[in-house]
């Protein structure tokens, strides 16, 4: 019984569920208001009527996955205090000062411009209403990475000293925090894959519309701007990806090792990616594996004869510089174990490629077939209709390979994920509130994906004109009210 209510595990798993289910909104959002401004401002620079109909029928899809983010995402912040304060205590004055930046600035600054986006309509000069949009994508971004900063700390720690007086890290430089290696390559590959999801939910409205024979010309045009912006942020993936590889190969060894469920250091040919592998029941040894000679060298050091450390031997040198010393007892596992569990680093790292990969190709094939034409069989749009969340499986499980492939730390190096619990809470304590956050956050998902559907079904909105004939094409004035109820 005990082992079902280790708060440790339970934690853990809270803190992984509520951060996933936050994580399916962050990058719609970041990546549809990119979208709307470019749909916006080809409205205003062509008058074609159809790009303020789709402006306003994607805008109100990324408000209301929005307001669900910014719901979703307060809980995350209660649980350093909840589940774990000692980590909070410990590193909560390097962690805490991205958080805040994000908070103080980028939140206030993205929120400001919405709602001037919102009710700005016809009360503001097309172009300042334009920029509104433009300013809202440029507050997801910092955003995003200031987050992301935040979260690099824990990969790669910079930029703090820890008082031995006080028991505690504390902030040396917020300059290094900013600008650290791991932040500056996760912020564009974590750009560039919501960039991918929000194309491909264009692709999937206008397939589902196609397929009805309904909004022809608005849904043609949106299908190939989707598809577009997902083929072009995908190659932004992969070369970020690489970047990213090749950071995070210096920064942590042990997460590419077990990324390529390498046991044993290997150079040049015998560094190979490995397609399929099978291991031992302890994660101890490989039994079988396919490979693709070289491959995994290029990507964890850029050449084709380079040197990936393995497993074993980066145990032996983690065991060796943080439980070797009377002074280290601080980042020393009580298992003495430094490596995560390899099947899930592994399989999640194929997964995020595969998947991503999988909906770049279903754009690219939709492309080419409706170069000419979208009368087409009613199969091929559903399987375009099914393509929506393959991005965001991809970034969710490239999270899941992010973070579970740091452990056992928290923050890498400095402090163990058991040693950041929060000591006086009991298992049976986060249990309840792990089944309170689950319930309540299928009931939102609900909510969330109905209003969706909803107002994705209804399709482009008509543009209603005023009583002197004029209208969205930039000869008249649309009707502001009929324009108000959208929102």
């Amino acid at each position: 019984m005990n082992e079902f209510l280790d708060p440790v595990a339970l934690a853990r798993w809270q803190f992984g569920l509520t951060t996933l289910y936050h994580f399916i909104f962050v990058p719609l959002t970041i990546g549809m208001a990119l979208l709307v401004a470019i749909l916006q401002t080809v409205w205003v620079r062509t008058g074609k009527e159809k790009y303020l109909r789709l402006t306003r029928l994607f805008g109100k899809v990324f408000l209301i996955n929005f307001a669900m983010g910014v719901v979703t995402g307060i809980v995350q912040e209660f649980q350093f205090g909840m589940n774990w304060s000692n980590y909070s205590r410990f590193v909560g004055d390097i962690f805490g000062a991205p958080l805040a930046m994000e908070g103080l600035i980028a939140f206030f600054f993205e929120a400001t411009f919405i709602g001037l986006w919102i009710f700005g309509w016809e009360k503001l000069p097309k172009k300042i209403h334009l920029m509104t949009i433009w300013f809202v994508w440029i507050g997801t971004v910092l955003s995003a990475y200031f987050i992301l900063a935040a979260n690099a700390f824990m990969q790669n720690p910079v930029g703090f000293n820890i008082n031995e007086e006080r028991g505690r890290a504390e902030l040396e430089s917020i300059g290094d925090v900013l600008l650290n290696p791991v932040a500056l390559t996760q912020f564009p590959h974590t750009i560039f894959a919501s960039i991918m999801f929000a194309g491909v939910v264009l692709v999937s409205v206008a397939a589902w519309h196609l397929k009805r024979g309904q909004f022809v010309d608005e849904m043609r045009t949106t299908l190939r701007f989707g598809a577009w912006t997902n083929l072009i942020a995908f190659a932004g993936v992969g070369l970020s990806g690489h970047s990213l590889g090749l950071v995070m190969t210096e920064t942590q060894p042990m997460k590419m090792a077990a990324a390529e469920a390498m046991y044993n250091t290997a150079t040049g040919r015998d560094a190979s990616f490995s397609l399929f592998s099978l291991g031992t029941p302890d994660g101890a040894h490989e039994i079988f594996s396919v490979r693709i000679p070289y491959l995994a060298s290029f990507l964890a050091t850029n050449s084709l004869d380079g040197t990936v450390e393995g497993i074993n031997d980066l145990q032996a040198e983690y065991t060796e510089m943080y439980c070797g010393a009377a002074d280290s007892l601080l980042t020393c596992p009580t298992d003495g174990a430094f490596m995560p569990i390899v099947w899930v680093t592994y399989w999640s790292f194929r997964w995020m490629i595969g998947l991503g990969a999988l909906a770049a190709l279903v754009s690219l094939v939709g492309l080419w077939i409706t170069r000419k034409t979208v009368d087409l069989p009613k199969w091929v749009w559903t399987v375009a209709i099914w393509t929506a969340p393959l991005p965001m499986l991809a970034s969710l499980v490239g999270w899941i390979f992010t973070e579970m492939g740091r452990q056992p730390w928290i923050v890498f190096g400095v402090m163990t994920t058991e040693q950041g619990i929060s000591p006086g809470v009991p298992g049976w304590m986060v249990l309840v509130s792990l089944v309170v956050f689950t319930i309540v956050y299928g009931g939102l998902a609900v909510v969330e994906f109905g209003l969706i559907v909803k107002t994705v079904k209804a399709g482009p909105p008509e543009i209603a004109r005023t009583g002197d004939g004029g209208g969205a094409d930039g000869s008249g004035s649309v009707d502001k009210n009929q324009l108000a109820t959208v929102y």
